[in-house]
């Protein structure tokens, strides 16, 4: 079984509709979920300095790490997701 980052894009305000649907879309993965969290914010570090990430369509605001058998299978399960803007799979390098 091969590991995989799904990371969540886009904020809005949730509503009981968008709850419902998150909460039904990580049932419905409880048995290939390895990790899952959530961001309350972030800050951008570069050779330019330190700034905050703003709250919007472009904010990373959380993952989950699940497990397939190939990328094909984490991109299916990854389109399942009730995303707000979209959604992106990686692959984790095994050690």
């Amino acid at each position: 079984m091969k590991k995989f980052m799904l990371l969540h894009l886009g904020f809005e305000q949730p509503t009981p509709e968008i709850m419902q649907a998150w909460g039904a879309w990580f049932q419905s993965i409880s048995d290939k979920t390895v990790d899952q969290g959530g961001f309350m914010g972030g800050k951008e570090i570069s050779s330019a300095g330190s700034k905050d990430l703003p709250w919007g369509m472009d904010s990373m605001t959380g993952y989950n790490v699940i497990e397939a058998e190939s990328f094909e299978e984490a991109e299916t399960i990854a389109a399942t997701c009730p995303f707000i803007a979209s959604i992106r799979v990686y692959e984790i390098r095994s050690h």
